[in-house]
Parts: structure tokens; sequence; C-alpha cells
């Protein structure tokens, strides 16, 4: 007689096949990952694999006349705005932190509001704003009796100073995000052991809080040098010659493209550098917090003198990165309305929301993918696939745009050839010129954002959920469709509104590969501040700061949540 099978035998042969189900998804999910990490490199391989072509007389042509001031410029530039976004940024960080002065609650949530506007928008409007005829020169002609620049002298804006100004004024929020973050993570027991030491403000803020956020600073600080060398038009508005303005003009004004490759390759050794810098400083870091802020900290009082310098302080480079630039547009945009709202400004804002909406659509999808992936496997491949998948967000988009159109005018190229040969068809070109390669172009710098907003999200979610659908006969994806996504709308929405706003205001590679005739508000403010035309530029101008108030608002209502 056959025994009947015991209750443990029963389980372990009806669960065997499912475990055998879930393991090949999850082996497909490792591929699809894999494929999207490798889709999304093709730029930088691109980049880097024309490092060994022969270019030798190009760019020994580049050496003699342009390099040096390539490699001058960009330092001078990474250093000028890398010293002002430390400055400002934990000097500001510190004082809405740990000191209570009139308007502090404001300032916390306000000097992030610099976010909002691009550099180069900064940089036409105090272009306009300081020149000969601008408002501040025409006021002092008036005010001394001066007749032209022969009788005073005043500050050029167009120069390697101004163009440092303007970056360090729409940066610093990096650092002073991060530096806020990393002094209200800080142990209150810390902070007040200082003080009971004899430390003052200063002292504790010297010897104890600025060491503890040292990695946070580093991060910021190299967040905004990242962005500072991704800078094209403020940097060409300006006439300063760096990596960004070499490429576009080899690729465009020689029509090198193997040396404009190999000037990216050489811009990316900068990026890497900042990258190293960044992770050797968070693992250089020992700093343990023991105690969390379990009690309330006495901030600092400030009075008199003390107070009036702490408002000063917050106030300048917000005046100066949001206010006075925020308002120069709008009385530009309110006195010109028939102008700067015509028929060709909202041909441009459509283009604008349809690339914007397609690639935050297909950013939030694939960033899904990449964070359920890493979620289901935490691997070291799994998390170094996610890692190069979202390391676009470092690199510029002038390189990001040369890596993008050298394989697709190979495989267009290749086809038309092909088609001629066999078919004697021309097929032109497929690819290159197209939305495709744009939103491409687009996935690969923001995914990053995608990826980052989607995954902390996931992380809130118990695994506990998981295994509760698969003891219901769930499938990973149906797990993935019917408990995840619900509870990720939240993280979701963000994702889509930071890859959003930041396409919105992406110039660099949009100008390198949009298709004919395709302008976005971005490009078209851009074309009518190269032909002085500041006044029709301010709408679209306005428009773009406008839409990035969007995650500064959702930001610092976290923030005032949080505090």
């Amino acid at each position: 007689m056959q025994n009947s099978p015991t209750p443990s035998t029963a389980t372990s042969t009806a669960t065997s096949p499912l475990r055998s189900v879930d393991a090949r998804r999850v082996s497909g999910w490792n591929i699809l990952v894999a494929m999207i990490a490798l889709f999304i490199s093709i730029p930088v391989l691109s980049v880097v694999s024309g490092v060994f072509i022969d270019a030798s007389a190009v760019w020994q042509h580049l050496a003699e006349t342009v390099l040096a001031s390539y490699i001058t410029n960009s330092i001078s530039l990474m250093l000028g705005v890398g010293i002002g976004v430390t400055l400002i940024g934990v000097g500001t960080a510190w004082l809405v932190t740990m000191c209570q002065f009139p308007g502090s609650r404001v300032f916390t949530w306000a000097l992030l509001l610099p976010l909002a506007a691009p550099a180069y928008i900064l940089a036409y409007t105090y272009t306009d704003f300081l020149d000969f005829y601008g408002i501040v020169q025409s006021s002092l002609r008036s005010w001394f009796g001066w007749r032209g620049v022969k009788d005073y002298w005043f500050p050029n804006v167009r120069s390697l100073w101004g163009a440092i100004t303007m970056l360090t004024l729409v940066l610093y929020p990096y650092v002073y995000l991060l530096a806020r973050s990393a002094f209200l993570s800080q142990s209150t027991c810390t902070l007040e052991a200082s003080r009971s030491l004899g430390c003052n403000p200063w002292n504790s803020f010297i010897k104890v809080a600025l060491p503890l956020a040292r990695p946070a600073i580093v991060t910021g600080v190299s967040l905004a040098l990242m962005e500072t060398l991704n800078d094209y038009a403020t940097v060409q508005f300006f006439g300063v010659d760096t990596f960004t303005t070499g490429i576009y003009r080899t690729w465009f004004g020689m029509g090198e493209r193997l040396a404009a490759s190999q000037l990216a390759a050489f811009l990316l050794i900068f990026i890497f550098a900042l990258i190293f810098l960044e992770k050797w400083s968070r693992g250089r870091a020992q700093y343990y917090q023991t105690n969390r802020r379990t009690q309330i900290f006495h901030k600092y009082r400030l009075h008199n003198w003390r107070a009036i310098a702490a408002v000063l302080a917050c106030l300048i480079p917000l005046t100066l990165g949001f206010i006075i630039p925020g308002g120069v547009l709008l009385e530009m945009t309110l006195d010109n309305l028939d102008r700067v709202f015509d028929q060709r400004f909202w041909n441009f804002a459509q283009n604008s929301l349809t690339v914007s909406g397609l690639a935050a659509g297909v950013a939030v999808l694939l960033g899904l993918i990449l964070a359920y992936g890493l979620r289901l496997q935490p691997t070291l491949g799994m998390q170094l696939a996610t890692q190069t998948a979202a390391m676009g967000y470092a690199v510029p988009g002038s390189v990001i745009a040369v890596g993008i159109l050298a394989p697709l005018g190979w495989f267009d190229n290749t086809v038309d050839a092909w088609s001629r040969s066999a078919l004697n068809y021309s097929t032109g070109l497929l690819l290159s010129g197209t939305i495709f390669a744009l939103t491409f172009a687009y996935l690969v710098r923001f995914l990053a954002l995608s990826f980052g907003a989607i995954g902390s999200s996931l992380t809130n979610i118990k695994p506990s959920l998981d295994d509760a659908a698969r003891s219901l006969g769930h499938s990973t994806l149906g797990t993935l469709r019917r408990v995840h996504v619900p509870l990720l709308w939240k993280g979701l929405l963000t994702a889509a509104i930071l890859v959003f706003v930041d396409v919105m205001k992406e110039l660099s590679a949009t100008l390198i590969i949009r298709p004919f005739n395709f302008d976005t508000l971005a490009v078209h403010v851009y074309n009518l501040a190269a032909d002085e035309r500041l006044v029709e530029a301010s709408g679209s101008a306005l428009a773009i700061v406008v839409v990035g108030l969007v995650p500064v608002v959702v930001l610092s209502w976290h923030m005032e949540r949080r505090d």
C-alpha cells in the first residue's frame, strides 16, 4: 500500500514549482535591469571609446590654441563656485538651524527659492539689469551727472567673475539643503557638551558642528560643481571658454566629431574626480552620533548687530538669486504681454510640455523597474547595474549629446548604406535629430532623479507586505502592481515632477540634439538672449522659473513639516 505524503512533503511539493517560477521571474528582472543599465550607459561608453581613435591633427590644433584656456577657465570656475556655494550654503544653514533671529523661520524655506531659476536666466536678467542702459547704470548717471563710460568705472558682468556669481547664486541651495539636514541630525548632547566646556557659538560651529557635517557639505559642493561643469548658456553668454562651449564649437563650428568626443572625454575626467572626491569623503568620515535630537536644542538668540548681520547674510543671496531677477522678469513680462505671449510662445511651450511629459513618464517607468529590481535582489551586481544606470546625472548634457549622436549617426549611416545597396532606397536619418534621441538624452541625464525618489519611497514599505502577497499567490510583477504601486504614488509623483522640471530647464543637450525646427522654451530664451532681445525672452524665462518653483515649494513644505 502506497503511503500518503506527509504534510511537510505535500507543502514542499506544492511550493517548489512556485519558487522556481519566482526564481525565473527574478532572473528575468535582473536581465531587464542589466539591459536598462547598458542602454543608459551607451553615451558614456561612446565618449570613452572616442579617446582611442586617432584625431591627432585636430587635437594638436586645439592644444596649441584653446585647450589651455578651457582647462584654466573650467578650474577657475569650479574654484570660484566651490568657495561661493560653501560660504553661502553652510553659513545660512547654520544660521537658520542653530540661531534665532527675526525672519529665521521664513528664511528656512525661502533660501531654497533660487533653485527654481537656471543660471542662464539670471545671466540674461542681470545683463539687462546692469548694462549701460540698464536701470542701475542709468540711475547712477542720473544721480551723479555722469554722461558716459569715461566718467566712471562699472564692473563688466560678462566675465569670469560674473559667471561665477550667477552660478553661485543658483547652486548654493545644494549645499544649504544638505548642510542644514546634517546640522539637524547632529546630537543635541554633543552641542550642549561643547557649550558646557566653554565654547561660544563660533567655536561650537568650527570645532563640533562643521567637522560632523563635512561629508554632507562635500556632497553638496560636488553636486554644485557638477552642475557648473554642465553649464553652457551662462558661460557662452558671458564669453568664458570652457569645455562645454568648446565641445559645442568643435562639433558644430569645426565639424570635428572625434575631437569633440575627445574633449567630452577630457571633461569626464573632472566629473569622475568629483565623484571620487565625494565617495572618498564619505568613506573617510568616522564621526558617529550616539544620540539623536531627543531633546529640544536651545537656539542661540541673536540681538542687536548680530541679528542684523544674520538677516543680511540670509537676505542678500535670496535677493540676488531670486527676488531681483524674478522681479525684473515679471516687470518685463507685464509691460510687454502682447510681445512675449504670442503664438510662438505657445508653440514652444507645447514642445517643452511634450518632451518633458514624455521623458518624465518613461523615467518613472524605468526608475520603478530599477528600484524594484534592487529590492528583489540587493546583490553587488544589481547595485552596480542600478548605479550605472543612475550615473548620467553627473555627466554634463553636452557630453551626453556627443555620446548619443555618435552611435545614432553610425546606426543611421549603416542602415542607409544597406538600404541603398539592397533596395536602392535611402532611409535618411532614422534616429538622429528626432524626439527619440532627445528623450534618450533626457533619460540618461535625469534617470537618477526618478530612481532616487522611487527607491527612497520603496524602502519605507515593509518586506512583510511582499511575503504576504507571495503567500496569497501573487507573482513578483503582481506584487508590484497590486501592492507597491498604490503605496508608492507619492514617490512616483515626486519622481515625475523632478524629471519634468529639470527637462524644462535643460539647455545644453537640447541645443545639440533637438530635431530641426523644434525649439523648447529654454532654447527660445537662449536664441532671443543671443540676439539681445531680452524683453521678448522674459515671458519664456518667467514660465521656466514658475515651473521650477513647484519642486522647491514641495521641498520647502516637507522641511517645514520636519521642523
